[in-house]
């Protein structure tokens, strides 16, 4: 063999090894090869530790989600008092002002045959642990109200709802929906020891009613224990909706404010909303100016003696982050029109600078202040922050109900593009502007 003859078979030889170690590696980075990688043993059974702690920290996550209290039955139970009314309270007038029923926790034939008018029901439906975010504490030697004797919360309460396939308010879960039918001011208020609320707020009974009053249905005020403002200056609820828990994966912040993190804020609910027993801290709480109340309450550091809060957050924010959201149902858009509204959404419409797809909100800090969007900035100011999120605009079709930006001024999406319109002096014509929502309403 010649010299040349020599080399050539030799480019040959190892252009196919380097072409094999190619394959061999693309086949080992393709996550369609699932297991069946060539990388190894140990890179396996590394591949498959993490999936099994995954599937674990998921479970674990979901009953966290809809069944912990974090001890809130402390509060609600034992100092509000809130079973003593609950207990006589029919499924009926129940579901009016927006507690959901799991049909799946029924069985079906006890369901068929429900006396809806019947207050035993809900002690049965509670005893099932059918009613979505309500965990009722029943001691079978006490005859006062039905052997009900204390109840807790869960974030199920808020952020789960039902798709209504038995009945209105009756039927399949669905965790991370905003619960815009839960009247939470009207069902605290039938506590019949509003007197610690008041003492809490500084403030009287006539006060605490007005105020709780106020909220209506899908309507919560997560600052009032800190700030003490039950209304704004024009006299309206200072509540704000209650947001989704679903789409948050890759989002920075959580809430209408940004106050912090997913996990952060499952801290603070269950820790100074919840009232349940835990571990909080955020120094930002001790600015008396800001948070009169909870500086007051010394809520920037509270640490009770029993936590049963911390341990639950990472699988908590685990199973909240796997929660996407909905996917619209068939019919519900024109799709010609979403794909005109597509174009202008990244062009002539601006909305993609501050809501980036895949997220559709800023990836990394998704703050802006009250004059970049055009609003005032009432319910910023309530907030360490000072300003607004980028509100994710994925499945904003499901949370219609109550209208939308943190306090519903715009009741629809329509309202929201003609907001933006004026504002920014878009220019949109007619057609666009119901193009654009029809893209908004295939999120």
């Amino acid at each position: 063999m010649s010299t040349s003859q020599r080399a050539l078979w030799t480019r040959v030889v190892l252009g196919g090894i380097a072409l094999g170690a190619c394959a061999t590696l693309a086949w080992s980075l393709d996550p369609e090869a699932g297991a069946a990688t060539v990388s190894g043993a140990a890179r396996t059974t590394i591949d498959r530790q993490v999936d099994a702690d995954a599937q674990a920290s998921l479970r674990r996550g979901r009953l966290i989600f809809r069944s912990a209290t974090f001890g809130s039955e402390h509060f609600f139970g034992d100092v509000l008092r809130l079973h003593e009314a609950v207990a006589h309270v029919p499924p009926r007038t129940a579901l009016a002002v927006g507690l959901k029923v799991d049909a799946d926790a029924v069985p079906p034939r006890v369901l068929a045959s429900a006396n809806l008018d019947d207050p035993a029901t809900t002690l049965a439906l509670l005893r099932l642990n059918a009613v979505i975010g309500v965990r009722g504490v029943f001691d079978p030697a006490q005859s006062a109200n039905g052997g009900l004797k204390s109840l807790g919360i869960t974030c199920a309460f808020c952020h789960s709802t039902v798709d209504d396939s038995v009945a209105p308010g009756i039927g399949h879960r669905l965790d991370g929906w905003p619960n815009r039918d839960l009247n939470v001011g009207a069902i605290i208020g039938l506590s019949p020891n509003l007197q610690v609320v008041a003492d809490r707020l500084e403030t009287d009974l006539p006060t605490v009613r007005t105020v709780l009053a106020s909220w209506g249905p899908g309507r919560f005020d997560a600052s009032l224990f800190m700030d003490g403002k039950g209304l704004r200056p024009d006299g309206k609820t200072a509540a704000v909706l209650i947001p989704p828990a679903y789409g948050l994966a890759g989002v920075n912040l959580h809430t209408y404010t940004g106050w912090g993190s997913v996990p952060y804020w499952n801290a603070f609910v269950a820790n100074l909303e919840m009232n349940g027993l835990g571990t909080f801290y955020d120094p930002r709480l001790a600015d008396a100016a800001k948070f009169p109340l909870a500086a007051a309450h010394h809520l920037d550091d509270k640490r009770d003696a029993v936590d049963l809060v911390t341990d639950k957050l990472a699988d908590l924010h685990f199973y909240q982050l796997a929660l996407r959201a909905p996917v619209p149902p068939p019919g519900s858009f024109d799709p010609a029109a979403a794909a005109r509204g597509r174009v202008l959404f990244a062009g002539k419409a601006a909305c993609a600078t501050c809501h980036v797809p895949p997220l559709y909100t800023d990836p990394g800090q998704n703050l802006h202040t009250a004059e970049e969007i055009g609003i005032d900035d009432f319910q910023a100011q309530r907030s360490p922050t000072g300003a607004y999120r980028t509100t994710p605009l994925k499945g904003a079709w499901s949370r219609a109900k109550g209208g939308y930006y943190h306090d519903g001024r715009f009741a629809t999406l329509r309202d929201v593009v003609d907001h933006y319109d004026g504002f920014l002096h878009l220019g949109l014509t007619p057609e666009e502007k119901a193009d654009l929502v029809e893209f908004l309403k295939s999120l």
